[in-house]
């Protein structure tokens, strides 16, 4: 009987309840994820509301040009010349640099990243494979403020001696860090997406008689299209959502971008340059977090707009 009662214990009824319980588990993570995600953005939103649908103008912010935040000018018609604070909250420049550096940094990150995972995933041995896998997870793992460091001293020397200008802490500075740290992220997914093309795909070219560049052009490309566009949105994600080094290489000045040797600021800079400066409450502290709502806007219509690219892919 104690046989029985021992071997009942890994019956059925035993594997149907580990199931059950592992399910329930799986369950609470998903829907602690979508909780925790919805919780940031009741958070952020709520920081902001009040001048959201308050005082704040709404075409200006998203037009206008001026950032000046604390500024206190002359009131024109004041007897006593007493100061008046003339508070301007435009975000066109800073939309506009967060935008130019990342359009920068893919611009040097894509081809690079692309080559890297093309050379690791069809031309490589597999140690050599496993050594790039081992380097590019390294690169990978640096923090953002030491990419920040290296722009702000070996780039920004680099910069002033090669372009002979008088400071370079510029776009092109904070594009080349943002590429650097996105390379990694595209060159992982995008050698998993290569990696993913069956064999067979490549033995039936090749018998075809193709060439290996034609074999990687005109079959393996476009049958990892997909995943390859996933790793250039990730890198770009990356770059949109950086901070520190942007904020260390770019010259954290609002102007609109002339070129690659222009200061900019970003969005991410300016929250995190301005967010511990500011009475917690006021005008100043609520445009901060609206900036980090429109953040997500942007970041949402990012994704929506490749997920459409994504699924008009499959369609074709």
């Amino acid at each position: 009987m104690k046989g029985t009662e021992g071997s009942n214990q890994y019956g059925p009824d035993s594997e149907t309840s580990s199931e059950s319980i592992i399910d329930v588990y799986i369950s609470l993570c998903g829907i602690s994820s979508i909780v925790f995600v919805f919780g940031i953005f009741f958070f952020v939103f709520k920081e902001g509301a009040g001048f959201l649908f308050g005082g704040l103008d709404i075409w200006e912010f998203l037009t206008s040009e001026e950032w000046y935040p604390t500024s206190q000018v002359l009131k024109e018609n004041s007897i006593l010349g007493e100061p008046e604070i003339n508070k301007r909250y435009g975000t066109f420049a800073l939309i506009l640099g967060t935008f130019s550096v990342t359009a920068l940094a893919m611009l040097l990150a894509v081809p690079f990243g692309l080559g890297a995972a093309i050379f690791v995933s069809e031309f490589c041995s597999p140690k050599l494979r496993e050594t790039f896998k081992i380097v590019i997870e390294f690169l990978a793992a640096i923090p953002s403020v030491v990419w920040g460091f290296i722009g702000l001293t070996v780039m920004n020397q680099l910069i002033i001696a090669v372009f002979n200008a008088p400071i370079g802490l510029t776009m092109l500075n904070g594009g080349i860090m943002l590429a650097l740290m996105s390379v990694p992220i595209i060159v992982s997914i995008a050698e998993d997406a290569l990696k993913a093309v069956p064999d067979s795909y490549r033995e039936a070219a090749e018998a075809l008689g193709a060439t290996r560049w034609q074999v990687i052009y005109r079959v393996l490309l476009p049958a990892a299209k997909n995943g390859l566009l996933a790793a250039v949105l990730l890198g770009a994600a990356r770059s949109i959502g950086e901070t520190m080094a942007v904020l260390m290489a770019t010259g954290h000045s609002v102007n609109i971008p002339s070129g690659p040797l222009s200061w900019i600021r970003t969005l991410t800079a300016t929250i995190a340059a301005e967010l511990g400066e500011v009475a917690r409450g006021d005008e100043h502290y609520q445009v901060l977090f609206i900036i980090g709502i429109l953040l997500f806007s942007i970041t949402f219509v990012v994704n929506l707009i490749a997920d459409l690219v994504i699924k008009g892919i499959r369609q074709s």
